[in-house]
């Protein structure tokens, strides 16, 4: 699933460069909305990141695509392979941050709960797009 972000001003940190904090909030809720397209009517708490690579700064006013893919399926966590790209001027796309989130599957107390063995993820198994 792709989604797209705008950089503000309001994003950056004191160097003029995006602030961190805001890219991990956005990969955060990103991944959280494709594993509830991909498990319609599941609740999911954020259990893990990893593997954090920012590999490329980022200025206001640049558009970034989020792509966020399932990675794994357990009997009640999902993983997700997210990548964050920007387009260049000669119209490819260049990798900017990457990393793999994990979600686990609740219910309405909060606790654990198995995901339903019917469910299919709406959006097909792809290969990851976090590279390494």
């Amino acid at each position: 699933m792709d989604n797209y972000k705008l950089v503000h001003p309001g994003h950056l940190n004191h160097h003029g460069f995006l602030f961190g904090g805001n890219m991990l909030k956005w990969v955060d809720e990103y991944a959280y909305i494709a594993a509830c397209a991909d498990f319609p009517n599941q609740l999911f708490v954020t259990v893990a990141m990893d593997q954090l690579q920012f590999r490329k700064r980022v200025r206001s006013g640049e558009i970034l695509r989020f792509r966020s893919l399932l990675a794994d399926r357990g009997k009640s966590s999902v993983r997700y392979s997210v990548a964050v790209t920007r387009e260049k001027a000669s119209g490819e796309h260049e990798e900017i941050f990457a990393t793999h989130i994990s979600y686990v599957c609740v219910d309405e107390t909060g606790e654990k709960k198995l995901l339903p063995r019917d469910v299919v993820p709406a959006v097909s198994r792809n290969e990851s797009p976090v590279t390494g």
